[in-house]
């Protein structure tokens, strides 16, 4: 009868410890899931500003028509992707298209004069302050996450029910790392 007892438990120890286990790892999934949607977010902010933004360098450089057909595709792009993988793939391809634009306006004067313009470049790079910090903290939780997931004996419960780690953020591109080249 102790044994039973005992055995039982055993059991209960193992079913509550299992249950807190797939919690946390629930929570901290949602965390990412969560600093993601930060990240939609503040690029969508960032999205908003382009056209104004395009608009603004086309009234000076209108015959640049290769750059703001790149700008609007990347644009596209991300909000055509479906999967967080495919949304990171996008950003980094309208961070490197939106370089090119900064750089082309480097080279008009009158341009970088304008308030509108200047205006815009503000609110785009405090976007770009808030996106980067939003990247930093979902790698920051995509890493907590990963770890819950790795350590002996959470990985146990997480291979059980099907846990995948995390995807970080970050630049996959050797060129979407190069200052970009700008050609008259």
């Amino acid at each position: 009868m102790i044994g039973l007892i005992i055995v039982i438990a055993i059991i209960v120890v193992l079913a509550f410890w299992m249950i807190g286990v797939y919690n946390s790892l629930v929570k901290l999934r949602n965390k990412v899931s969560n600093a993601f949607a930060q990240i939609d977010t503040q690029l969508q902010r960032r999205f908003d500003l382009i056209p104004n933004l395009v608009e603004t360098v086309k009234g000076y450089a209108g015959h640049e028509e290769k750059l703001f057909i790149d700008v609007a595709a990347a644009r596209s792009g991300y909000m055509n992707a479906t999967t967080a993988h495919d949304k990171m793939e996008a950003d980094n391809q309208l961070t490197g298209t939106l370089k090119t634009l900064f750089a082309v306006a480097e080279s008009y004067p009158e341009l970088k004069a304008n308030t509108n313009f200047l205006d815009l470049q503000t609110q785009l790079k405090g976007t770009e302050d808030k996106v980067s910090f939003a990247r930093q903290f979902y790698n920051d939780t995509v890493q907590k996450y990963n770890d819950a997931l790795l350590v002996f004996p959470n990985n146990i419960v997480a291979g059980m029910f099907g846990f995948k780690e995390g995807e970080f953020f970050k630049v996959d591109s050797e060129e979407a790392k190069k200052a970009p080249k700008v050609q008259f």
